[in-house]
């Protein structure tokens, strides 16, 4: 008669210890993500230019995006940010303070056409970078 509480108990064992086969589960409970993340997690992050690239687009497009080598202030790893917008890379100099975040790619990777590149410049010296883009605001002179 009591065998029901038993098989439930065990069906919950199971289930607890199956969890591990789940990729998604493993990799949430290990803090996987938040390790490899070059942001820790955060939002944004604070980066300092070290040097402006071209990043040559993937196949069947042909290309160079206009990247930058950040420096980011708070661990002192290095990220490549895409600057977003016609003629966007002029407004950024080497040693320039920059915003970047995620470029929005699945599971944080990188997105379209630009191979390796999972962040994107948001703000230049405290000024957004689309505002200074679209010609509504100047780039303070530091």
């Amino acid at each position: 008669m009591g065998n029901g509480k038993f098989a439930a108990r065990k069906l919950k064992r199971d289930a607890k210890d199956n969890r591990w086969h789940d990729t998604v589960y493993a990799r949430r409970q290990l803090g996987l993500d938040v390790k490899s993340d070059p942001l820790e997690g955060a939002p944004q992050g604070r980066g300092i230019v070290l040097e402006k690239v071209g990043v040559e687009a993937k196949q069947p497009n042909s290309a160079i995006r206009k990247c930058v080598r950040v420096q980011l202030i708070k661990n002192g790893r290095q990220v490549t940010a895409f600057a977003v917008g016609d003629g966007a890379i002029n407004f950024i100099d080497e040693h320039d303070e920059v915003e970047i975040e995620g470029i929005g790619g699945r599971l944080g990777r990188s997105m379209g056409d630009i191979p390796g590149v999972r962040f994107v410049v948001t703000k230049v010296n405290n000024v957004s970078l689309s505002e200074m883009v679209i010609g509504r605001k100047e780039k303070p002179r530091r």
